[in-house]
Order: structure tokens, then C-alpha cells, then sequence
């Protein structure tokens, strides 16, 4: 391919921005990052802005986008909004999902995402019946991702049971292989490719049996697979774990041995001194959703005390009650803030850090994640003279970009080099509203 330039007015290289950076892209990389060129070269595509290493979605449900606005209808808990969940899940079929999660993962790249990790558990047809594919659904997801133009990790997600020692319920067949071996089988048929990783993922401690958590690890292990799983998320789930088993779900996995580098917790909300430590020295990753976890009254998760301990963290948009990495990030500065009445747990470069570079790898993408000479070309400008982000000098871009900007501020999104999202339209998907609202209007059918 031939080389392509791309001129950042200003660049975040790492910890600090910089004016006037060429990128130099072909074959899908970063050949080159000039500095001190002030301004494009002939021939050069310019990104006004704040260029920033593409996002990282550590967390997806896709066809939860499908229930914004709806649950958000009187009051309730994680509990009964799972119920409006699962009337959602019955309706999808894996052509009614790839046109779905295809508009979903276009929202996505409109909000500079360039990776995402789709925890996926909606395997089979009704009553828990396999497609003729028996992967129908991930491939769905797959060439979603694809029709977008972003990465995806495929987090193939065993979910067995309905709880401790219960069979799966009438909602959840869809979701169950019965056995870890059965979901091993069927999810070493997936296979990875330049824009797809495949990884796996234990939905939780209640919905896998302990007997066969140490299955899905190795599976995992044998592949260096990323490995994620719900994460003490409720209380409620935590007091069963200790009922079942005498121990917490933090100590039920690292005695399975599912903790360590290549895997990640998912909320990781509700945990001991002990699990926190747990957590940490295994180099356990934690993925926060804070837009999620306040909109189902989840909790505050010990980020930073999570972080100190040795946890790598990521961020994730889950049930897509909005999709805006910048306000994952900032959420969980501000939810720290009123857990504790002071300011400044995360400089803006940690927390982009956790949104970018931790957030793909967290995803199996270590190669992306950062502006650097052999990195993947995916990056993401955002503007730096909207009536959010207009006003501050240049230096203290990043700063605005964390805690003024919004997805809404995404100018530019660059996958592999490919010039995804221009000008804020998308090129591949044009209107992007159009085709989320037909996809949710056709699940009402």
C-alpha cells in the first residue's frame, strides 16, 4: 500500500502534546511520528484537533444499545432491569444482530473507538437450540465490526448455569453450552485475523460452576488468549459465592486459577482488602464501566485502590447507556472524587493511558494503543474549538479532552490507516442514527 501522511495539529504522545505531528501510515502501521512540522505537507490529510491513539472499548454487550431510553422507565435494580434485558436477547436472530451491533459499533467509531471487546453470551436460537454455524451470532458480531471499520476482540463467554447449582432458566438457554467442554469446542472453532482477536470470557462465578472455571482458563492460557469475567458486580452475588462456596468470587477464581496477566475483572465493584490484593498481585487487569455501573445503582468500584494494588485498568461503555470513552474516563476521576473529597486521583494522561494503550492491551491489541514508530495506525482527533473544548491553551489540550469533551467532539477516526470516520460522518456507514434506529424499531416488531 502506498504511504499515506496524516498531519495532527496536536498530538498526545504518551504524556505530553505536542504541535505539529506528521504520522506517517502504510500497511496498517505508524512508519514514522515527525515532530516540529508545522503544518501539512502536500498531499497530507489534516486532523484539527487533539490527535489521541484510538479508544478502547474494554467492555461491550452490543444488543444492550437496544435498551437506551427503555429502562430508564421507573425504578428498580440490576435485577429487574435484567429482566428487560432478557425479553431483548429472545428477539435477536444473527441477521437482526449483525445489522444491530453493526450500527452500534458505527456509533462507536463516530466516539473514537477503534477497538472494542465484545463480551459475548448470546450463542444459540431459541430454547437454547445451535444454528447450523454453531458460532452464528460471534460471526454476526464479527463482520459487524468489520462492516464498521473497527477491531474487534471476540470475548466468547461461557455461561452454564443460572446460579449456584442451578440449571440455566427459560431466558438463558440461549446462552448456555451446558458444559465448559462443550463451550470449548465450540469456541476453538473461532478464529483470529488482522482485525479480529478471539478471547474468552467466564460470565461470572455464579454462572459457571467451579468445577469447570479451570477449563475456560486453560483454554485461554493455551491460545494467550485474553480472558475476562464479571467481577463481584453485586452484593447479592458475592453473599451466594460465600454461601456455595465459603470463600468470595475473588478467591473462588484465583483458587481456579483464572486470575493473572491476561485476565481482566470486570467491575470488580464490591471487593474485601483481601480480594483487592488478590487482584493486584496476579497483575489481574480490572475494566471499569462507571456510565453502567451508576445506571443500574451497581456501586463504586476501589479503582485506585485496585490500581495501587498492581491491577492494570481499562474501560468499557457495557450496556452502552451512552457510548463516550472520555466520560468513562472522567467518570471514574469524579467517582473517586465523591467517594473521597479530594481531587486528582489520575492525572488526564493516566487516564487516557487506561482508555487507549492499557484498554487494547486488556484486548490482546498490545500493538496498538499509542502514537510510536511500529504501532498500529489507529488513532482519533478530537476538537479543540467546540463550546466545550474552546478556550484553553494548547498544552492543557488533554486536560480538555478528558473533562469537556464528548464523543460529540470526535472529529477523525483512523483504523489500519483507513480513514473511518471523517469530519465526524461516517464513511462506511453514512447515517449512523438512521440505521441504530431501524435496527431497535425492528426488534419492537
Amino acid at each position: 500500500m502506498p504511504l499515506t501522511t496524516y498531519w495532527a495539529e496536536h498530538a498526545w504522545l504518551d504524556s505530553y502534546v505536542e504541535p505539529g505531528v506528521a504520522l506517517d501510515v502504510q500497511d496498517g502501521r505508524i512508519v514514522a511520528v515527525r515532530t516540529g512540522v508545522g503544518a501539512p505537507e502536500p498531499g497530507a490529510v489534516a486532523l484539527g484537533g487533539l490527535t489521541l491513539p484510538g479508544l478502547a472499548n474494554t467492555h461491550s454487550h452490543a444488543f444492550h444499545r437496544a435498551l437506551r431510553g427503555t429502562v430508564q422507565v421507573g425504578s428498580g435494580t440490576f435485577w429487574t432491569w435484567r429482566e428487560v434485558m432478557y425479553q431483548v436477547s429472545s428477539r435477536l436472530t444473527p441477521q437482526t444482530y449483525h445489522a444491530l451491533a453493526r450500527a452500534v459499533y458505527a456509533e462507536m467509531a463516530l466516539a473514537g473507538i477503534t477497538a472494542v471487546g465484545e463480551f459475548h453470551y448470546l450463542h444459540h436460537g431459541p430454547g437454547g437450540v445451535p444454528y447450523a454455524d454453531p458460532n452464528a451470532m460471534g460471526e454476526a458480531l464479527i463482520a459487524a465490526a468489520a462492516d464498521a471499520g473497527i477491531r474487534i476482540t471476540l470475548l466468547d463467554t461461557a455461561y452454564l448455569s443460572s446460579g449456584f447449582g442451578k440449571a440455566p432458566d427459560a431466558h438463558q438457554l440461549r446462552f448456555s453450552d451446558r458444559t465448559a467442554d462443550a463451550w470449548a469446542e465450540r469456541a476453538t472453532l473461532l478464529k483470529d485475523s488482522d482485525q479480529v482477536r478471539i478471547g474468552a470470557a467466564v460470565h461470572s462465578v455464579r454462572a459457571v460452576p467451579a468445577a469447570q472455571l479451570e477449563t475456560v482458563a486453560a483454554w485461554a492460557s493455551a491460545r494467550q488468549a485474553p480472558l475476562h469475567v464479571h467481577l463481584s458486580e453485586q452484593t447479592a452475588e458475592n453473599d451466594a459465592c460465600r454461601a456455595a462456596h465459603g470463600v468470595t468470587p475473588t478467591r473462588l477464581l484465583a483458587d481456579h486459577g483464572v486470575l493473572g496477566p491476561r485476565t481482566t475483572g470486570v467491575h470488580n465493584t464490591h471487593l474485601t482488602d483481601e480480594d483487592i490484593a488478590l487482584i493486584g498481585s496476579t497483575g489481574t487487569g480490572t475494566c471499569m464501566c462507571p456510565t453502567t455501573e451508576r445506571d443500574l445503582a451497581d456501586g463504586i468500584g476501589p479503582a485506585a485502590a485496585l490500581q495501587r494494588a498492581g491491577s492494570p485498568l481499562s474501560l468499557g461503555s457495557d450496556s452502552h447507556a451512552v457510548i463516550d470513552l472520555l466520560e468513562e474516563a472522567r467518570a471514574m476521576e469524579l467517582n473517586e472524587r465523591l467517594r473521597t473529597r479530594t481531587r486528582g486521583h489520575w492525572t488526564a494522561a493516566a487516564l487516557l493511558r487506561a482508555a487507549t494503550g492499557d484498554g487494547h492491551a486488556a484486548l490482546g491489541w498490545e500493538e496498538a494503543g499509542r502514537l510510536e514508530t511500529g504501532a498500529l495506525a489507529d488513532f482519533t482527533t478530537v476538537a479543540l474549538d467546540s463550546v466545550r473544548t474552546a478556550g484553553p491553551v494548547a498544552r492543557l489540550a488533554a486536560e480538555t479532552a478528558v473533562f469537556a469533551a464528548t464523543s460529540a467532539d470526535v472529529r477523525d477516526t483512523v483504523v489500519a490507516g483507513r480513514h473511518v470516520v471523517r469530519s465526524g460522518t461516517h464513511t462506511l456507514v453514512p447515517d449512523v442514527a438512521s440505521a441504530l434506529a431501524e435496527a431497535i424499531t425492528g426488534l419492537r416488531a
